[in-house]
């Protein structure tokens, strides 16, 4: 594919919130870390590339969270791209502690996500964060309280937009109770549609759904899904974004990677267009592949 056609703007455009327009293919920046996501990436000079690179293929959403590192992840994202271009939508979430590699453990305190939104202020170089999510919810914190202690941070200016992360239905609706929702991250793909109803529910209330493990993990594979990427002279992968894209239009895939050239062949996908037959021959392999 010609390099002057790959853009993220031809995944077309949502708007988070009502207010905040970004392209549906962001870029999730997890992997930028170390094994375990714990510490530094192998290639520091590599991860800076990969996120100078998106955003000159017109990403203009970036998921991360203070977890991931902890915290070296939030200062790279700072590292690459500030001063920041207009229009760049960063998102970072928090409510959870790392005691060590491949390790997390649950703190949705009020006393926790306030020093964790100052603490994402500093590092990210922002004085408002466009999008902040409850990574969890916390089983010994009154999800309620932690939504309420988002939603006053939110009153002082410290965040845009309240979003949540790893949720059901009834957290969303409970959430929506006490403070406007942008979007909602939980995992999904086309390999695993275990959430296939909070993709609806999003879709219904015009929230953005923001799959992570956008890919499934390595999953992605079958006879129709190799089929149709022959057609097209793509990958399965790029296949599976085609259909994430087609989905929902409220869906913001962001699939993440420490590769340059792996950035670019996910971004390609946004310009795949499926055909009607080909998005409902991959939409029934859910009876192979969905609900477990």
């Amino acid at each position: 594919m010609n390099q002057k056609n790959v853009s993220a703007s031809n995944a077309g455009e949502i708007s988070l919130g009502g207010e905040l327009p970004v392209y549906r293919l962001g870029f999730g920046a997890m992997r930028l870390t170390g094994e375990g996501i714990w510490g530094p990436p192998k290639d520091r000079k590599s991860a800076l590339a990969v996120l100078r690179r998106a955003v000159e293929l017109d990403i203009n959403f970036i998921d991360t969270a203070d977890s991931y590192g902890p915290y070296v992840n939030e200062e790279l994202i700072a590292e690459a791209l500030y001063p920041y271009p207009p229009g760049l939508v960063i998102a970072t979430k928090g409510g959870w502690n790392r005691p060590g590699p491949n390790q997390w453990t649950h703190d949705a305190t009020p006393s926790h996500l306030r020093k964790a939104v100052e603490g994402s202020l500093k590092r990210l170089r922002l004085d408002r964060i466009d999008v902040y999510q409850l990574h969890v919810p916390d089983p010994v914190v009154s999800f309620d309280t932690s939504v309420e202690t988002l939603a006053e941070l939110r009153n002082q200016g410290k965040i845009r937009f309240v979003a949540l992360s790893n949720v059901t239905q009834e957290h969303i609706e409970r959430a929506r109770r006490i403070v406007p929702i942008a979007s909602v991250q939980n995992r999904y793909s086309f390999a695993d549609r275990e959430w296939d109803y909070v993709v609806d529910y999003c879709q219904r209330n015009r929230l953005a759904y923001i799959p992570w493990f956008p890919l499934g993990a390595g999953k992605v594979a079958g006879e129709v899904l190799n089929r149709v990427a022959e057609a097209h002279n793509a990958s399965p992968t790029q296949i599976a974004l085609a259909w994430l894209l087609r989905r929902s239009p409220f869906m913001l895939p962001i699939p993440g990677t420490s590769s340059v050239e792996h950035l670019e062949q996910n971004v390609s996908a946004a310009s795949l267009a499926l055909t009607n037959e080909e998005f409902g021959e991959l939409s029934d392999v859910n009876e192979l592949v969905g609900s477990r």
